[in-house]
């Protein structure tokens, strides 16, 4: 029993101190505010004996030298919400001092004059508990009840416990039976993480290890690997979401070496995340929930793509052109890469696009676990285009399976032009901009290829 108190206090005192002493990061770079709610149960039983004096009493004797000490920290702000105080034979709970950056005093008037005479409410306090917390983010929400039984509580305690964890409000809720287990014959599991604390020694001790003990997170150990399990890439972004709120939680770069093979994380204790790994494409890993100590293996494989272009036999240099890569049949960009560089890609099959003049679209291309893709990009060839002296507007075309693909516009007041073309058959239209007659329009089939200039003279079809 003694063992599994102090792993409750390590858990609610890590998002405790932590946020007090600015530890751990967060979006942005600012420190995370812990939000505590306690709940607390006021019902007739509460005025039982248990050891040294009246349930009641020994709770609030523990209160008030808890808050003692939180009145001591930063970043951590606590409410209280009591049921069974209000009337007897009535099923009543409310919020008595909300969250405030200074109310310790006023959270432990409150809880001197708490007279239990009602009944269990504890489903009712719950429900409402999700309106207790502002909604202004940034901020760890935690739930702690301080119970003396459940057995008489309404039975959809654990349907509104499964609602607020799937709010996202709350990432943990804590509750902490005290007095006999003879009281807890059903625990409550499913409203939160419980744990029963029969002697009123340990219920102080529980209190007080939750401030000072409290440096403790859920510490991932964990790596990229390949199809060997071997770790693979380094220097990934890697962002964290709150798997319920969708908000960033951590932001950071995944890295390993020969030294460090794991690389680490200092989580959150018992909140539950959705990791994106930045490979190409990302990696995402959803509904992920954070315990003390874990290893985590992210099995991605991955290959490399490059796209180059043969210049050994030629004195021509290789050009310059961007290469979209899309998943195949995505249309959303994926990543660009210039001609030359290797990059890596996760195993799969992709969509290709180089921005040369006209495009080349490769699709369905395979990228293999381990294995470098590499693809042979034809070298252009150039066309030394020679006008008419009057001004033209004209269009160059691309013939392929006996249709015309536009290409380019040509610069109406330039008298020639130079450009650059992957190798194949070309026409090129063109027409005098004052002009009304259509038989004054010239058009020209001419080949490209590759790293050769090809000539075409509109000016001597024109006379």
């Amino acid at each position: 029993m003694r063992r599994l108190l102090i792993i409750l206090l390590l858990v609610v005192a890590g998002s405790l101190w932590t946020a007090a002493r600015g530890q751990g990061a967060t979006n942005g770079g600012q420190q995370e505010r812990t939000r505590l709610l306690l709940i607390l149960d006021c019902s007739n039983s509460m005025w039982d004996t248990w050891q040294s004096n009246s349930k009641i009493k020994v709770t609030q004797q523990v209160l008030l030298s808890f808050l003692d000490t939180v009145s001591t920290l930063d970043n951590v702000d606590v409410a209280l919400r009591v049921f069974g105080h209000l009337n007897s034979k009535h099923f009543s709970t409310l919020l008595e001092v909300p969250f405030d950056h200074d109310n310790i005093y006023r959270l432990q008037s409150k809880i001197k004059t708490l007279v239990p005479q009602g009944e269990c409410a504890a489903a009712s306090a719950l429900n409402n508990s999700l309106g207790d917390f502002p909604h202004d983010g940034g901020s760890r929400n935690i739930i702690l009840i301080i119970t003396d039984g459940m057995d008489d509580c309404e039975s959809s305690l654990c349907d509104v416990a499964r609602q607020v964890k799937q709010s996202g409000t709350v990432a943990q809720t804590f509750i902490v039976g005290i007095g006999s287990p003879d009281n807890f014959q059903h625990t409550p599991d499913c409203a939160g993480w419980f744990i029963m604390v029969p002697e009123e020694e340990r219920f102080a001790q529980v209190m007080r290890e939750i401030l000072f003990r409290s440096n403790q997170k859920a510490q991932v150990f964990f790596r990229v690997t390949d199809s060997d399990h071997k770790p693979y890439e380094t220097d990934i972004p890697l962002v964290i979401y709150d798997h319920f709120t969708h908000a960033v939680r951590y932001s950071t770069i995944y890295h390993y070496d020969t030294e460090h093979p794991l690389d680490t994380l200092n989580l959150a204790l018992y909140s539950t995340y959705d990791f994106t790994f930045f490979t190409q494409p990302p990696f995402h890993l959803r509904n992920w929930p954070a315990i003390q100590f874990s290893h985590l293996e992210v099995y991605a494989p991955s290959g490399s793509l490059r796209l180059y272009q043969d210049t050994k036999r030629t004195t021509a240099q290789p050009a310059n052109y961007t290469v979209l890569v899309r998943q195949h049949d995505s249309t959303q960009l994926l990543a660009t890469q210039p001609l030359g560089a290797r990059r890596n890609y996760r195993a799969g099959r992709y969509d290709i696009d180089v921005l040369s003049t006209p495009p080349i679209h490769l699709s369905n291309v395979a990228i293999r676990d381990g294995a470098a893709t590499d693809l042979l990009i034809p070298l252009s060839g150039r066309l030394a285009l020679n006008k008419p002296k009057e001004n033209c507007t004209g269009s160059i075309f691309v013939l392929r399976n006996g249709s015309m693909q536009w290409v380019c516009d040509l610069d109406p007041n330039a008298p020639s032009e130079r450009i650059e073309l992957m190798p194949g058959e070309y026409q090129v239209i063109l027409k005098p901009q004052k002009s009304t007659n259509y038989g004054s329009v010239r058009t020209a089939r001419f080949t490209i290829t590759a790293a050769k200039q090809t000539s075409v003279d509109l000016e001597k079809e024109s006379r």
